[in-house]
């Protein structure tokens, strides 16, 4: 079913005020304060480490050890991610080069 110009245009429009909601947001909530509260510094220094335990649960919670074809990609890429962690400290790279390398092989070589 395609989607009129209309439509299309109402679903941009939805998209861009809540961005510009969101991205507004912090500036709403904690106004000209220069110092940031201390509980927003603590879930910064949280949730990189928590979003990481989530997603290395989510890769291996249905890994079947039957057949290297259906694990070796997800240990695979988990190595990978904890090694570019340990070596270069950076949580956007472990988490992209992991997440490219673990659909590269599931996709290109253990079809």
């Amino acid at each position: 079913m395609p989607i009129s110009v209309g439509h299309s245009a109402a679903i941009i429009a939805v998209t861009a005020l809540c961005t510009v909601l969101l991205r507004a947001l912090p500036f709403l909530v904690f106004g000209g304060k220069k110092e940031v509260p201390r509980v927003v510094s603590d879930l910064g220094a949280l949730l990189p480490s928590s979003i990481m335990a989530v997603l290395v649960v989510y890769c291996l919670r249905n890994i079947d050890f039957a057949a290297a074809g259906h694990f070796l990609p997800a240990l695979l890429s988990c190595l990978l991610v904890a090694g570019l962690h340990v070596w270069k400290k950076n949580i956007l790279l472990s988490i992209g080069l992991g997440t490219v390398c673990y659909m590269v092989l599931v996709q290109a070589v253990f079809v």
